[in-house]
Order: C-alpha cells, then structure tokens, then sequence
C-alpha cells in the first residue's frame, strides 16, 4: 500500500466547508482505499489527513488527474497556506 500524510491549518469558520468539500469527491478512484481526517487535540483549526491507495501507481495516477488537481484547488481555497505531505510505502497495518 501506498499513500500520504498531510497538514493542514483550515481558515477560521471553514471546518466544516473543509469536511463537506472532502466528502464532495464522489469519483470513483482506482486504488482509493481510504481517507481519514484528524482535527489535531489542542490546535485550533488545524487537520491531519492521511490518504490510503492499494499501491503507488493506483496514487501517482490519481495524483496527475486532472479532476483531482480540482479538488485539491477547492481544499486549499480553505487553507491558511498550502498543506505540507509526506508520501510513502504504508509497511505495517493492525487493530
């Protein structure tokens, strides 16, 4: 599995718009396996999102899309700055 972590600090008053602008993206992504949004303890407005996709090529594929160049445009539209991301090879999983 491949993926991504990022950091983000959402503008004041735009959670929500955030959260609804992440649930919009109703594509059907080759290799999406999951998404899960942090709202970081004790920092105000600021979300870790870490992004899941079965391998490296399913993400660098979804990445070059155009459609998910959009979605992105509308994130960071509701960002204080640009988020920074940390991409890697997901080498263990558990419960």
């Amino acid at each position: 599995m491949f993926g991504t972590v990022g950091r983000m600090k959402v503008k004041p008053g735009k959670l929500d718009e955030l959260m609804s602008t992440l649930g919009q993206d109703q594509r059907e992504i080759d290799g999406s396996i999951a998404y899960y949004a942090y709202k970081v303890e004790g920092k105000e407005n600021e979300i870790i999102l870490a992004v899941v996709f079965r391998d490296k090529e399913s993400y660098f594929k979804n990445a070059d899309d155009p459609s998910q160049d959009d979605q992105y445009r509308k994130l960071v539209a509701l960002l204080e700055g640009p988020p920074t991301w940390e991409d890697g090879e997901i080498i263990a999983t558990g419960k």
